[in-house]
């Protein structure tokens, strides 16, 4: 058992980070969307949501919408980090969705929203928000969520809602315990983000247990938690996916043996793909990239990439690209520090994408091996497997031993 802090639903990293939705490398990459050569339609249909991505202590009486220009709306889903969706009305021409219920207090949100334009060219929106809590109150927001089935990777990541002065009495405050027992060890990147880890991957079928201690407790001057409350997620089966940059493609293995081996197209020589240890953290069927979002300016923009699934908070995906022409996957790497599997429009889920989405559970890992990229910062993303033990050790506040 280890007593440490945490509850953040993973869709809450976007909603604290504002995390960009487009692909970046290596140092010497920024994004992705595609290849550099080679640009798809792109739908007329622009989607704006509010609040802002990003946008944190949202108030009450702050402006709920998602609204779409030169196009109409196909679908809006607002939820919270439990998953649980908010009911809402469509306008008639399709051009604005508002929510029919108010928010919660303290809570992450996700807005994920389909629209049209003319053409039937399709534009996807994806942003993430946290509504104002009780003034001098700390909330801590925990991935996985409560229920959750997830991969072998997954570590308990915890965020809080305002800095953390008391970083021990933090780690007092949580207990975590798993069934079968394995030691495990916290590690705070700064002082809003507590993860927790074994030593290595969870072993399937692991039950772990998340009870919050956090009421009452004071963890910033006059700054007090809110939470008592109990979070449990149980581990899948064992998959864990091997990137070859130099032959372009990715072998699937479950419990160690090989299942399929996909043809992919990673970062090219400019934008390389990051190498290391990379845990899915979000999943989308359909999504939006945008050179924009990753300082790459008008290179790109993608408004329906399909069956994209987050690896970094600074938005490097493993995604289904229909751009591309198919001799690149397998044989060149051209992407700006994505990893591409073969799609089509819309997203198939019979291709090579569509297969690996269907067959990946937030939590698996991907293992990038190469010569070139930079190796992933542990705190960008789900990342801290790329941390050694020993140095994973140091980043507790009480004292460099797994409990």
């Amino acid at each position: 058992m280890l007593a440490v802090a945490r509850r953040w639903a993973v869709a809450a990293a976007a909603a604290l980070l504002a995390l960009p939705t487009g692909c970046t490398g290596g140092p010497a990459g920024g994004g992705d969307g595609g290849p550099a050569a080679g640009r798809p339609p792109i739908s007329r249909a622009v989607v704006t949501a509010l609040p802002a991505d990003g946008a944190q202590e949202v108030h009450s009486d702050a402006e709920v919408s998602v609204t779409v220009a030169e196009g109409r709306l196909l679908s809006v889903r607002l939820a919270d980090d439990r998953g649980v969706a908010v009911p809402g009305r469509t306008a008639p021409d399709g051009s604005r969705w508002t929510p029919e219920e108010p928010l919660a207090p303290a809570t992450p949100y996700t807005v994920d929203a389909l629209a049209q334009d003319a053409d039937g060219l399709r534009a996807a929106h994806h942003s993430a928000f946290v509504t104002a809590g009780p003034a001098h109150t700390v909330a801590a927001l925990v991935t996985p969520e409560d229920g959750a089935v997830v991969g072998v990777g997954m570590p308990v990541s915890l965020r809080f809602t305002r800095p953390v002065a008391d970083r021990p009495a933090a780690e007092r405050a949580v207990e975590v315990a798993a069934d079968p027992p394995v030691p495990l060890a916290a590690h705070w990147f700064g002082n809003r983000r507590l993860d927790v880890r074994p030593r290595s991957y969870w072993a399937p079928g692991t039950r772990v247990t998340v009870t919050l201690r956090l009421k009452d407790v004071e963890l910033a001057p006059g700054e007090f938690g809110t939470q008592a409350k109990e979070v449990a997620f149980t581990v899948g089966r064992a998959r864990v996916s091997t990137v070859d940059l130099a032959s372009s493609t990715m072998t699937v293995r479950e419990d160690g043996v090989p299942v399929r081996t996909l043809k992919i197209t990673a970062g090219g020589p400019q934008h390389p793909t990051y190498r290391g240890v990379m845990v899915v953290s979000e999943k989308f069927e359909e999504t939006r990239m945008n050179a924009r979002t990753v300082g790459l300016g008008d290179e790109y923009d993608i408004k329906d990439v399909p069956h994209a699934m987050r690896l970094t908070d600074s938005g490097t995906f493993v995604h289904g690209n229909y751009w591309a022409e198919e001799e690149v996957f397998g044989a060149a790497n051209t992407s700006h520090g994505c990893i591409g599997i073969a799609d089509r429009q819309g997203g198939d889920a019979d291709s090579p994408a569509g297969w690996f989405f269907e067959h990946t559970l937030v939590g698996d890992v991907l293992e990038v091996r190469g010569d070139t990229g930079a190796v992933v910062q542990p705190s960008n993303g789900l990342n801290g497997w790329n941390l050694p033990w020993t140095a994973w050790l140091q980043g507790s506040a009480l004292g460099p031993a797994p409990r």
